[in-house]
């Protein structure tokens, strides 16, 4: 990520550094062949799909892919497949919703991945407590920092902001995963945070939200938040975004079988 962050880095010194690690080098490969990018050649070498891909969009994509191997076999716990399949969808929507109001897409979809990734922090710290606490509990998207304050001091936002400070990230995903269930004023600017919040809201209208308790606000409403002059560029009913989110991540998580 750091060195795509770079202007004009060649694309020969990216693949260089991914193939490297061959597991890596694998799966960027089957997901760049994946009908998610609509292949006519087969890519053959981790060069023919960076080239595919682009610079800009390896970013979101080696998160994808780093995130899940990160999660390892616990990913087939509910609680944290479930925080997985959020954040999935909810940059596959920020991707679409970028094109919508002319927004870097490739952006979104990257702050879309990372939005919550305070979550996982959690679930490393103490699994079996947060696990048991995405179970349980039920309330808006918001009621949930109050819930991770009583049992770790600090809430997912905190801890994602720790997190890309740490790891050195761009300073404009600061506000993508500190503010994201920060209520959103009608008249403020189309950014990519302002993307991520109506995102994480749809996506948990599609039936992936990051705990099962989760309150849901209606699909209507969150499309009527769209300005009338970009609604067209969406889809216009909670069934055909759901099959389309749905797809791509088919897509994305299992492409051979696509």
């Amino acid at each position: 990520m750091q060195m795509v962050n770079k202007e004009d880095v060649p694309l020969d010194k990216v693949s260089t550094l991914i193939a490297s690690d061959p597991a890596f080098a694998a799966e960027l490969l089957t997901i760049a062949n994946s009908p998610i990018y609509a292949p006519r050649v087969p890519a053959n070498t981790v060069l023919q799909a960076v080239s595919r891909i682009g610079t800009r969009h390896i970013q979101g994509l080696c998160l994808t892919v780093a995130v899940r191997a990160y999660l390892g076999e616990t990913i087939n716990h509910p609680a944290m497949q479930a925080i997985w399949h959020h954040n999935l969808a909810t940059a596959l929507i920020a991707e679409e919703l970028a094109i919508v109001f002319s927004l870097d897409k490739d952006l979104a979809y990257t702050a879309g991945i990372l939005h919550d990734i305070g979550r996982l922090a959690m679930a490393v710290l103490k699994p079996h407590d947060y696990s048991e606490l995405l179970h349980h509990h039920t309330g808006t998207p918001s009621s949930m920092l109050e819930a991770e304050w009583s049992v770790f001091g600090f809430d997912h936002c905190e801890a994602g902001q720790q997190m890309i400070a740490s790891w050195n990230l761009p300073h404009d995903f600061t506000a993508v995963v500190g503010d994201h269930h920060d209520a959103m004023q009608a008249n403020s600017e189309w950014t990519i945070p302002r993307i991520i919040r109506l995102s994480c809201q749809l996506a948990d209208a599609c039936g992936y939200s990051a705990f099962q308790g989760c309150e849901v606000l209606p699909y209507p409403d969150l499309f009527m938040q769209i300005p009338t002059a970009q609604r067209p560029g969406f889809h216009p009913n909670l069934e055909d975004l759901t099959v389309d989110i749905h797809n791509k991540i088919v897509s994305i998580e299992h492409p051979q079988t696509v």
